[in-house]
């Protein structure tokens, strides 16, 4: 009997899961949902921005021929027009610039040679086509990957427009000059915001303390030389020297802020020039207890003017029991955001059980705290270009299921957790090791690096630098490797913009973030982390923060929401995520929102009041909707799904629907009847490094020769 009821309410809510969101609130909770924006009535330009310009100097070549000067006049005034242009973007005049025997489009290419561009297609047409339509217009394929539908062609310029007039083309773009730099800078978009700020330092974080609360970072490796300023403390053993015998804690501050000097820019960290605080509260095998690490945050927040620290690093979680209202460790961590801080932590990895079943509600804690920003990982499968990212298998998943007991009933948080995503499968950073001399001419020892002993495969020097301590690298995965690429993030915004609060880091993370196709909220959060729109969100951001909720927040115009990064051009998700809903609308951007300010949490927009769920009055300005629930992304740059209130498989337990637009209710079942991580195997008492250190077997990030 109770067998067959089970199948009944799993019946009856595929019925209502595949109806309209609207369709079954109650009709008080309908009011309060609001429509979504408007569709643009422009289409954006399918030709890259600095395409647009050439082409344009090219209309203004013929014109000028045309009224009867020659070519050679005319190309003249196309030189001093685009030396005029490069002097006020802090660049060098564009050059005829060959390589790999690919001439590169140029103000100094003629129209009709042929030159190189990147187009990237949004259909399914055979390769023998392209080639023909090309050869009609002069040109050729080059290269052409399939999987992320893209095409380096050779072309004349004068032919683009024709091109890109055709249906099946989403976007082209010239074939760009690129420079020796680490995968993450440029699959994250950070390496091309290094120069934003022009006439002026580069974005790489310098001036911005990021601690590293982890197992501590050694000080003998070269990511961590170039006379930035260290801060080192042991809360553990409390050892005078900086070390890192777990092996966890340098590369974790390797892929925030390792300098660019190592291994010729390989395995540059986001903000290579931050200064690194290094805070241990694990041992030598990646232990530590709750209440070191809740001391090393409160010295955090003792020392943030002293040592001018910004951001806060986690890569590290235990349990998610208490409610985050109680947990002791995510209340320590709100102390730290109202203090100022941006509080960044991993998600955990307990996104599969033992047979790699996908699991729902394994968020950690703190990463179960609402101020704090939660991170999960994303594979990259070693490829700069975006369009092949996936969330890795073990990354976990929300619902925060942190309870308290009321009546001896557990009621759980149940909040949308991660807030985003980023690269964390079997990245390349610092190995921290030291040698021991055993007596024999020139033998040593390298033993200290707990995680390194344990599996060898994570070895990543070359055969040059493996028994070089101050060189060598080594691969570790989880989303203790997504949180400080994040961190990095938070400090290149706080650079280009002091003023920023936590919540407005996090919520323009969020805005900016890339939706993945095929991932729901409760895996992806908002999406994979986008540097570039970020830093140049957070530039826009007036330095003087308004007070009053509708107030003009940007020195400009909101700029258009996407970003091309590796030749790809990628969507923001154009929302933030709350407690359980998802908030949409530019107003987010354009003007200042109470739950920006300190002391508050962008959870605080939205909540349930007379048992409905929506927002709350007088948080946010005019021209914000809320979608309530767990959209799943069916196309990138899609951030809601029509009729979609949870993620796809999962079932609410046996007798509980929906609860009045909250579409995490107590109890929830996947749909193979397992509870959700209620029993995770950390312990109770003790904090282990958030990571499973080999991560997902696919391809991943190589190696520098």
């Amino acid at each position: 009997m109770k067998s067959t009821t089970k199948k009944i309410t799993a019946f009856t809510l595929g019925c209502l899961l595949s109806c309209p969101w609207h369709t079954f609130l109650p009709a008080q909770a309908q009011s309060l949902q609001e429509t979504r924006p408007a569709k643009q009535a422009s289409k954006p330009s399918k030709l890259a921005p600095d395409l647009e310009v050439l082409l344009a100097d090219d209309d203004e070549e013929q014109r000028q021929k045309l009224q009867g000067k020659t070519l050679a006049q005319a190309r003249q005034e196309r030189r001093k027009r685009a030396a005029r242009r490069a002097q006020e973007d802090g660049e060098e005049t564009p050059q005829r610039t060959r390589i790999s025997n690919a001439l590169l489009p140029s103000s100094e290419v003629l129209a009709e040679e042929k030159q190189s561009f990147i187009v990237q297609t949004n259909g399914s047409t055979p390769s023998v086509v392209w080639q023909e339509k090309l050869a009609s217009l002069g040109g050729f394929i080059t290269q052409q990957n399939d999987r992320s539908r893209l095409l380096t062609i050779e072309a004349p310029r004068s032919a683009i427009r024709h091109l890109a007039a055709q249906g099946e083309i989403a976007y082209v773009s010239p074939d760009r000059r690129v420079f020796a730099t680490g995968h993450i800078t440029s699959t994250t978009g950070a390496y091309q915001v290094r120069g934003l700020l022009n006439n002026s330092p580069t974005v790489d974080g310098r001036g911005v303390g990021i601690a590293i609360i982890d197992s501590g970072v050694v000080d003998n490796h070269y990511s961590f030389y170039d006379g930035r300023t260290h801060y080192r403390q042991d809360f553990v053993n409390s050892d005078t020297r900086p070390m890192d015998e777990f092996g966890h804690g340098s590369h974790v501050a390797s892929l925030a802020l390792g300098s660019s000097s190592w291994a010729n820019n390989a395995y540059t960290g986001v903000a290579y020039k931050a200064n690194l605080i290094s805070l241990q509260v694990l041992d030598d095998y990646g232990q530590g207890t709750a209440s070191t690490v809740i001391r090393a945050i409160d010295w955090c927040i003792a020392n943030k003017a002293e040592q001018n620290i910004r951001v806060i690093n986690l890569s590290l979680g235990t349990r998610a029991t208490d409610s985050y209202q109680n947990d002791p460790l995510c209340l320590a961590a709100r102390r730290a955001v109202d203090a100022g801080l941006v509080v960044v932590t991993s998600a955990g990895n307990n996104g599969k059980d033992m047979y790699g079943n996908k699991i729902y509600g394994g968020i950690n804690s703190p990463g179960i705290e609402p101020s704090v920003i939660t991170v999960g990982a994303a594979n990259t499968f070693g490829t700069n270009m975006r369009s092949d990212d996936v969330v890795t298998s073990y990354s976990s998943r929300g619902p925060t299921r942190g309870y308290v007991l009321v009546d001896g009933v557990r009621k759980h948080d149940n909040l949308i957790k991660p807030d985003l995503v980023a690269p964390g499968n079997k990245l390349i950073g610092a190995k921290s090791a030291s040698k021991v001399f055993t007596g024999a001419e020139n033998e040593y020892v390298w033993w200290r690096n707990y995680l390194l002993n344990q599996n060898l495969k994570l070895e990543a020097s070359s055969e040059t630098t493996k028994k070089d301590y101050a060189r060598g690298a080594m691969y570790l995965s989880g989303t203790s490797m997504a949180a400080p690429v994040v961190a990095g993030a938070a400090a290149l915004m706080l650079q280009v913009n002091s003023k920023l609060t936590p919540n407005l880091v996090k919520a323009i993370l969020m805005y900016s973030a890339q939706p993945i196709k095929g991932f729901n909220m409760l895996e992806q959060g908002a999406g994979l982390l986008n540097v570039d729109g970020a830093v140049r969100m957070a530039r826009l951001v007036k330095s003087t923060l308004p007070t009053t909720t509708g107030a003009s927040l940007l020195t400009n115009s909101l700029p258009q929401p996407n970003s091309t990064i590796a030749g790809e051009t990628v969507s923001w998700s154009q929302g933030v995520i709350t407690n359980w809903g998802f908030l949409y609308g530019t107003s987010l951007m354009t003007q200042w929102q109470s739950v920006y300010g300190q002391g508050r949490t962008l959870a605080d927009a939205t909540g349930v009041s007379d048992e409905i769920f929506g927002i709350i009055p007088n948080k946010l300005s005019a021209g914000t909707a809320l979608y309530p629930g767990v959209a799943h992304i069916h196309s990138r740059g899609i951030a809601l799904a029509d009729g979609i209130a949870l993620a796809d498989g999962m079932l609410l337990s046996d007798g509980m629907l929906l609860s009045d637009g909250i579409a995490l209710a107590d109890g929830m079942l996947m749909s193979d009847g397992m509870l959700l991580s209620d029993g995770m195997l950390l312990s109770d008492t003790r904090i282990r490094a958030a990571s499973i250190f080999a991560g997902d077997e696919t391809a991943c990030m190589q190696p520098a020769p």
